[in-house]
């Protein structure tokens, strides 16, 4: 069996799996749903569109739900916690994704230009809000949320709605919102035919560099104006986790000390920058599915970095320093952990194994003709 650390640790690294295996593959679909209304001027050229992400969106949803389940299962006062300070942001990104299902399986059921017209911006709601949400989160995260614990480990959130827009929390969205509107260009240059491919090659360019910019100055920003949480004190590594039994002090340039502790990690904001910028050059150049890899990259760059950089903390408090969840007190018992651990080693490797399959099986390019010669059998 492995020893209660370690699977502490198993724990943290599969949870940010499974949210960049999100980013990657829901990600993309989002992108493509941000791009919808823009990208595609007929009606025949928003369902090729749509159909190069609709044998796909559900089954990639799942990483997401995932996720959640993770979550849920490993860091239950962090789940808690999160799901009640981050309510209304989160029922705003649930709500924007209703529009999905819908908008995918009932679009094109009637043909009247105002209904389909409707379910176009309700597939871009449910592309750009949920992308444009989950930034605002890291962005908070990194700044410390407003709660505390009390001595029952009852958790009590004080800030408002409103508190998370602030402006450091909206930059870390508009990273969020551009790198996937990116992936979901790259994705459409690769998988549609002409006028959409082209008109998507034209947007990497200028979401990619924004993305860079955007990606740079959160970093600069949060240097030198935000000022980050670090643990001083711990009980021993064999005492009952309790999140109140440690000292968290905040300090500025904390979020650095990972980086100068293990200068390894600075690789992680390297792949950001170099992902996104060979995907650019390698979109400019019509190798289309190297530059979705490159995306891919660079998105897991991005998200690593800020993964790196608060490690150990999962939820810092801006409230009470010392009522901050980390990876090592906010777990759920050593039994829990094993159990997911090796329903993890099962499962995880079939479902990257059917992903697969099912791309490869359905993998080429979607034209105009092709949706004008089925028209009752696309979406």
């Amino acid at each position: 069996m492995l020893d209660y650390d370690t699977l502490k640790l198993i724990w943290w690294l599969l949870v940010g799996v499974l949210f960049i295996g999100f980013a990657v593959t829901d990600g993309m679909d989002m992108g493509v749903g941000t791009l919808l209304p823009f990208l595609g001027r007929t009606d025949s050229e928003r369902r090729a569109i749509i159909n190069t992400v609709g044998p796909h969106w559900d089954g990639n949803q799942v990483w997401l739900i995932t996720a959640g389940g993770a979550i849920f299962a490993a860091w239950p006062l962090v789940y808690a916690t999160a799901f009640s300070g981050f309510y209304f942001a989160m029922l705003l990104a649930l709500f924007a994704l209703f529009f999905r299902p819908v908008g995918f399986d009932y679009r094109s059921k009637i043909k009247s230009q105002r209904w389909r017209s409707a379910w176009d911006w309700g597939l871009f709601i449910g592309g750009a809000v949920p992308a444009l949400v989950f930034g605002i989160a890291f962005g908070n995260l990194l700044q410390g949320v407003p709660f505390h614990l009390d001595t029952m480990l009852r958790s009590w959130y004080t800030g408002n709605f409103f508190g998370l827009l602030n402006p450091f929390a909206l930059l870390a969205g508009l990273i969020s919102l551009g790198m996937l509107t990116l992936h979901g260009a790259i994705w459409l240059q690769l998988r549609t035919g002409e006028p959409m491919a082209g008109r998507a090659r034209a947007l990497v360019r200028r979401l990619g560099l924004f993305t860079m910019a955007a990606f740079a100055l959160a970093g600069v920003w949060l240097i030198v104006g935000i000022r980050g949480f670090e643990v001083v004190s711990m009980p021993p590594a064999d005492a009952v986790p309790n999140p109140l039994n440690k000292e968290v002090v905040i300090s500025s340039w904390a979020w650095l000390h990972n980086y100068w502790r293990h200068p390894y990690s600075l690789l992680f904001p390297v792949l950001g920058f170099f992902g996104l910028y060979r995907a650019i050059r390698l979109s400019e150049q019509e190798r289309c599915g190297l530059a979705l890899l490159m995306s891919a990259l660079g998105i897991t760059g991005i998200i690593m970095t800020a993964g790196a950089a608060m490690f150990p903390f999962i939820m810092p408090s801006s409230s009470d320093p010392n009522s901050s969840l980390i990876v090592w007190d906010a777990t759920s018992s050593q039994l829990t952990l094993t159990v997911m651990f090796w329903a993890a080693v099962l499962f995880l490797p079939l479902i990257l194994g059917y992903t697969t399959w099912t791309y490869a099986k359905m993998w080429r390019r979607v034209t105009v003709e092709e949706i004008e010669a089925q028209d009752t059998l696309a979406y």
